[in-house]
């Protein structure tokens, strides 16, 4: 039975799960129907050019054909050919899985410069009120950051709120790849930040890979940071719901199964980002050998064996993380499941220690950053689990580096 003295953050959980029932209710009978045409967006424009155009006389495969398909039509041309795609094509190849990440960098460069150009005549737009002038010279300002010369920008969409993936390390060549999902309000103006970086897609990737390289400097190691779905915004309905992570899901799917090469991959999924990993479990390829949540909300399921993945599953949670005190539970499409630290989920329980609070989990020096690092490369053996999970002690002492790797 859960406390009636509770937390500012349950009241509004449960407040926000009301209006979801009053939502869903309203929704069925027509109240919330979007009407309207949408106009094309720059990216689903690029992929009807690829899909009527032309090289050399031939057709182009189908842009949503497999990820090796895709790869085997690159491999077979020249690298002039493949430049001249990604000029024709920028956003399209930019966002191709089965596109050699390098063309895809090479695309999304020009994508981000075209965005750039078309935010600076917003920003001079007359008809634009000033709150919109100024979230154009906001975008400005973060397409001119993601063009800088040494960033590795792997997907991109200036769409809505925007969405966009970007690479740390070297993906062809990478032992062991490792993949941030993060959660809520993540979007391309918040992918980086200045104040608290580590709280962000791009600081909590740039951390891990720093830190994976600190605990196996020999190593290869790459770190997607991956804010290429829409996220939710702020702790609301969608939070509640899985309708997000549902497409999230999807898209995460689709990255994986494009990866170059066959190294292990571990998934780090932060927030809501676990409620997207839970979904996508089923469908993971088996290259992905882990999936560690941090202050998760649930992942749809009841315990580790619905996820139906072969995949080992970790979980951790600070002692002052108010996600601790969501209601863990799922009815009507409503909650996320089970809580992941707890005994019966069956995740194995890592120390957070150092994370203060819902966002701190990638910050240096933390025992979770520290953890996350060595699930990335495997040195499971100096993995430190929280102190009172003596099952993830027990499996841990049957497990070695050179079992794993």
């Amino acid at each position: 039975m859960i406390s009636f003295e509770t937390s500012p953050h349950l009241t509004v959980w449960r407040a926000l799960l009301a209006l979801a029932v009053v939502f869903v209710m309203l929704a069925t009978t027509g109240w919330s129907a979007v009407r309207g045409h949408r106009e094309t967006t720059a990216l689903q424009a690029s992929l009807s050019a690829w899909e009527h155009g032309r090289l050399h006389g031939h057709r182009l495969p189908a842009p949503d054909a497999s990820p090796a398909r895709l790869s085997r039509f690159f491999a077979s041309l020249g690298a002039q050919d493949r430049s001249r795609l990604a000029r024709r094509y920028p956003l399209a190849v930019g966002n191709m899985n089965g596109a050699p990440v390098k063309l895809r960098y090479q695309a999304n460069r020009i994508a981000l410069r075209q965005a750039r150009e078309a935010e600076l005549k917003r920003m001079r737009d007359s008809r634009l009120t000033p709150a919109g002038q100024q979230e154009a010279g906001r975008r400005v300002h973060r397409y001119t950051a993601l063009m800088a010369k040494d960033r590795q920008i792997l997907a991109f969409d200036p769409e809505g709120t925007g969405r966009v993936a970007e690479v740390f390390g070297d993906l062809r060549t990478a032992e062991r790849i490792s993949v941030v999902v993060p959660g809520v309000d993540t979007h391309l103006l918040t992918f980086q930040r200045t104040y608290r970086p580590y709280s962000a897609p791009h600081g909590m990737a740039r951390a891990l890979y720093k830190a994976e390289r600190t605990v196996a400097p020999g190593t290869r190691t790459a770190v997607i940071a991956w804010a290429d779905y829409t996220a939710p915004s702020g702790v609301g309905m969608d939070a509640a719901t899985a309708m997000r992570a549902k497409e999230g899901a999807v898209r995460l799917n689709r990255l994986l199964h494009g990866l170059p090469g066959a190294s292990s991959v571990a998934l780090f999924c932060h927030s809501y980002g676990s409620v997207v990993c839970g979904l996508a479990a089923r469908g993971l390829p088996h290259r992905v050998s882990d999936i560690a949540v941090a202050a998760s909300p649930g992942m749809r399921v009841e315990k580790v064996s619905q996820l139906r993945t072969s995949a080992r599953v970790w979980a951790m949670r600070d002692a002052t993380d108010w996600i601790q005190d969501v209601p863990y539970l799922e009815f009507g499409g409503l909650g996320h499941g089970a809580d992941p630290v707890s005994p019966a989920f069956g995740a194995r329980v890592l120390s957070a220690r150092g994370a203060k609070g819902h966002a701190g989990y990638f910050e240096p020096g933390t025992d979770s950053l520290t953890n996350l690092a060595e699930i990335g490369v495997g040195a499971y053996g100096s993995v430190r689990c929280a102190h009172d999970d003596d099952r993830c002690r027990a499996d841990l002492s049957g497990m070695t580096t050179a079992e794993h790797a």
